[in-house]
């Protein structure tokens, strides 16, 4: 899998300035609301997911082990 958590975060970021862009007016701006709108929905749902993961991980082992799920590695390190 290419993309991580952290790649969300900065697509978060980057939405919030294309909404912040205060040449964006009308039609133009009520498009990247809508698409914001998505963007977040997508959002809530990768982050939900990656919540379950950390909650089964400490449900099934009392508490987090040295390695992470696969999804909440950080590959940065």
């Amino acid at each position: 899998m290419k993309n991580k958590l952290r790649d969300l975060n900065n697509h978060l970021f980057s939405q919030i300035e294309r909404l912040s862009d205060e040449d964006k007016k009308g039609e133009v701006l009520k498009e990247e609301i809508d698409r914001s709108k998505a963007v977040a929905g997508v959002a809530k749902n990768i982050i939900d997911n990656a919540r379950l993961a950390l909650d089964v991980e400490r449900t099934l082992n009392g508490t987090l082990r040295k390695t992470r799920p696969e999804m909440l590695k950080d590959e940065s390190k």
